[in-house]
C-alpha cells in the first residue's frame, strides 16, 4: 500500500525537501524544494553553527512543515549531515528545531549518508559496470564505489565546499595559484583514503553537478528518472569556464541558484581533481541523492 513520505535533508549549504508517495520499490514525487540555508557558514571550521545560520535554518524548516501540513504527510523523516554532526552544539540545534517545528531531525554519521546517497542513486543506475558515486556537499563529500552487488567501498570526507571557501583566501575569479591551492588542500585532508580507487565511471549525485549540466548545455536538467550522460570534454569545459568565471557573471547566470554562486568555482576544482585522480573516462549526473534514497531506508527518529 502507498504511502505518503516527506524527507528534509538539512545539508551544510542546502536544505532539501521531498514530498513522495512511495509503494514498494517505487516512488512518486508529489513535491520538491531546495533552499539555501547556509547552515555551515561562520562556525562550520570551529565546529559550532553560529546563531544567524541557525536562524535560517529555523525559518526555511517552519516552511518545510508547512508545505508537509499541506500535502498531510504522515511521516517526516528529517537527516542532519556534516555541519550538524560536528557541531559542539549540534544536539542543542535539534531539539531547538523539534520545539519550534514538530520535527524530529536524525543525525547520520558520514557511512550512513554515504549508504543513503547510494540507495538513491539506484534509482537511477543499475551497476551493470561498476562505478563511483560523488556527492559534493558543503561539510562533506562522499565517494561510494558500487557495482552490481552493492557498496564496495564508502568514503566521507570532510572537504565540503564551505569549510574550503571559509579556510582559504581565494580570488575572483579564483587563479591558477588558487587551484593548486585548493587541490593541495584536498590531498591533505583526504587523508590518502581516496587512494587506489580507479574507476572509468563517475556519477555526479544531483546538486552541483546538475547545475553544472545546465549551464553547459543552456537549458534545464532533463526531467528524467536514468542518469544523464555528459562527456568528460563537456564536463572539462563548463569546469575551466566557471573557474575563469566573476561572481558577478555567476550572479548574472540564471542557471546558477544563488547558494552556488559563491562557491561552484571550488566545487569544479574539485571535480578537475577527482577526474585526474580517478581516472575517470565516463560522466552519469543521477538526478538523485540522499532524499530519495531515504524514502526506502528504515528510518528510526533519534
Amino acid at each position: 500500500m502507498a504511502k505518503k513520505v516527506a524527507v528534509v535533508d538539512l545539508g551544510t549549504n542546502t536544505f532539501n525537501l521531498l514530498i513522495a508517495t512511495v509503494e514498494a520499490d517505487t516512488f512518486q514525487t508529489l513535491y520538491h524544494d531546495k533552499i539555501g540555508v547556509a547552515l555551515g557558514m561562520g562556525g562550520i571550521n570551529e565546529k559550532r553553527l553560529a546563531e544567524a545560520s541557525i536562524d535560517r535554518a529555523l525559518q526555511a524548516l517552519r516552511v518545510y512543515k508547512a508545505k508537509c501540513d499541506e500535502y498531510e504527510v504522515g511521516e517526516i523523516r528529517a537527516f542532519g549531515t556534516s555541519a550538524i554532526r560536528d557541531a559542539v552544539n549540534g544536539d542543542e540545534f535539534c531539539a531547538l528545531v523539534y520545539r519550534q517545528t514538530g520535527i524530529r531531525v536524525t543525525v547520520i554519521s558520514g557511512l550512513e549518508e554515504a549508504q543513503l546517497i547510494h540507495r538513491g542513486v539506484r534509482c537511477s543506475y543499475d551497476y551493470t559496470r561498476p562505478a563511483v558515486i560523488m556527492d559534493i556537499g558543503g561539510g562533506s563529500t562522499e565517494f561510494i564505489l558500487a557495482d552490481k552487488d552493492g557498496i564496495q567501498k564508502a568514503v566521507s570526507l570532510n572537504i565540503g565546499v564551505s569549510r574550503i571557501y571559509q579556510q582559504l583566501q581565494l580570488n575572483d575569479p579564483i587563479s591558477k595559484e588558487d587551484i593548486h591551492t585548493i587541490e593541495n588542500w584536498l590531498e591533505e585532508h583526504s587523508h590518502g583514503k581516496l587512494d587506489g580507487i580507479q574507476c572509468d565511471i563517475l556519477i555526479g549525485s544531483s546538486g552541483t553537478f546538475e547545475t553544472l549540466h545546465e549551464v553547459y548545455f543552456q537549458q534545464k536538467f532533463p526531467n528524467s528518472h536514468a542518469c544523464i550522460p555528459m562527456t568528460v570534454d563537456e564536463l572539462k569545459n563548463v569546469l575551466t569556464h566557471i573557474m575563469q568565471s566573476t561572481l558577478e557573471q555567476r550572479r548574472q547566470n540564471q542557471y546558477i541558484i544563488p547558494i552556488r554562486q559563491i562557491m561552484i568555482p571550488i566545487a569544479s576544482a574539485k571535480i578537475n581533481w577527482i577526474l585526474k585522480k580517478l581516472g575517470v573516462q565516463q560522466l552519469l549526473i543521477s538526478p538523485y541523492s540522499l532524499k530519495e534514497g531515504a524514502l526506502f531506508a528504515p528510518h528510526k527518529p533519534s
